[in-house]
């Protein structure tokens, strides 16, 4: 009756419009009879999403070379300049710019011309002084005989000894004088002192060259294998040999230290150096301590004055801990890690982070072995407290298509959730 005094004064329903207002009723009454049957609702099993699924690695402590990043410079093993030991005008230059030379080979000539007259000039006196030494020896052959028979005074033979040895005396000035004259010959042909990569040309043809300032025509150096020399600080020095004293850390190895180099656009050579000597006094303006490496280059990819930084091993942790660097959060208010519990759920740990290698976090405190550290899925957790599927964390997977990137501050998101 109620619902024919609602209707009153309206127009008349239709027979469809019946239809649908019995119907309303009758869907309520179905839907109460579902919530009391306990029907399950949509989303998984129990009325619940299934747990979040998350990379993880398990703490597994290992022996940790426990590295150091220092800058340096690379310096050739050998260099050598190139400089005139003649007077003269160049006349030729012998080599390219830029190539290998090997020791001995000539680079430059010299107007010779000069040199050459010289020598002949000495070849004379001492074919002069030779005749002198043959005339006198003669004289004084044939006045011995007579000096024995008092045809002659002593005096006289002693004169013609005398002449005698002033003649060889002579001759081998003369001699010398030759040898001289021939070297300053060879000097015209400039040749290089060492084998190695020489580089630009410093004088032209027609440039005049002197011995007396030493003209510096060209560089040599040797870079086939090179020198890198860098610093480390004297506190880093002490605190580390005072860390090795206590056992708190071991030397690396057998005492040799090895580097790497890494180039200016971050790769490092696939071949390592190694530390030749550390200096043994401080630098008093810097408080730097001065270390030499000798690193391979065949391939020639690092140059002489380069700038380059160097990774070094100079002590190992016993039992360190490597985590992946997406696995930490760093904050100002300390480093966290998110460790799943035995119940499944996540939970923040505090963590003590060292150096970082090959982008790995050496963690010094806070984890224990087995601990199981998420690494990844920190976006996937989005309730609070809730448990987690863990799964091994085998690398970066790439993201699915078209599927948005993770924000930079999902693991500190999901390490603040985790601790509501």
């Amino acid at each position: 009756m109620s619902l024919f005094r609602q209707t009153q004064g309206r127009a008349p329903l239709t027979s469809t419009g019946r239809v649908a207002l019995l119907a309303i009723p009758l869907a309520v009454a179905l839907v109460a009879c579902g919530a009391k049957d306990g029907a399950p609702a949509a989303g998984g099993p129990g009325g619940g999403m299934p747990p979040a699924e998350v990379g993880v690695v398990t703490v597994a402590s290992q022996s940790v070379a426990l590295q150091s990043e220092l800058p340096g410079r690379v310096s050739a093993v050998r260099v050598a300049q190139v400089r005139a030991r003649v007077n003269g005008v160049v006349l030729q230059r012998l080599f390219r710019e830029g190539s290998e030379v090997k020791a001995g080979q000539v680079l430059y000539q010299i107007d010779a011309a000069p040199y050459r007259a010289s020598l002949e000039s000495a070849e004379a006196s001492v074919a002069k002084a030779q005749a002198n030494v043959a005339q006198t020896t003669a004289q004084a052959e044939r006045y011995k005989p007579l000096m024995e028979a008092n045809a002659v005074s002593k005096q006289e033979y002693t004169t013609l000894v005398t002449a005698q040895r002033q003649a060889e005396a002579d001759l081998a000035t003369a001699k010398a004088a030759v040898q001289t004259a021939r070297i300053n010959l060879n000097y015209a042909n400039i040749t290089a002192p060492i084998s190695g990569r020489i580089g630009q040309s410093l004088v032209t043809e027609g440039a005049l060259v002197s011995a007396t300032e030493a003209t510096q025509m060209a560089v040599i150096q040797q870079t086939a294998t090179v020198y890198v020399n860098f610093t480390q600080s004297s506190t880093d020095v002490l605190r580390l040999r005072k860390a090795i004293a206590s056992k708190q850390l071991r030397a690396a190895g057998d005492g040799s230290v090895p580097v790497r180099v890494v180039l200016e656009d971050g790769t490092e050579l696939a071949k390592p150096g190694k530390l030749l000597f550390s200096d043994l006094t401080v630098d008093t303006t810097s408080g730097q301590i001065t270390l030499r490496a000798e690193v391979p280059n065949a391939d020639g990819l690092l140059l002489p004055g380069q700038y380059v930084r160097v990774r070094l091993s100079q002590a190992e942790l016993p039992s360190g801990i490597l985590l992946p660097q997406q696995a930490v959060t760093r904050t100002n208010q300390g480093d966290t890690v998110l460790v799943v519990g035995a119940d499944g759920k996540p939970g923040p740990r505090p963590v003590k982070v060292g150096n970082a290698q090959n982008n790995q976090w050496v963690i010094l405190d806070g984890l224990k072995e087995g601990d199981q550290v998420i690494v990844d899925g920190f976006q996937k957790m989005m309730v609070p407290g809730a448990p987690v599927k863990a799964v091994p964390w085998t690398g970066a997977a790439p993201a699915a298509a078209g599927a948005p990137a993770a924000p930079a501050s999902a693991p500190a998101a999901a390490a603040s959730a985790a601790g509501k």
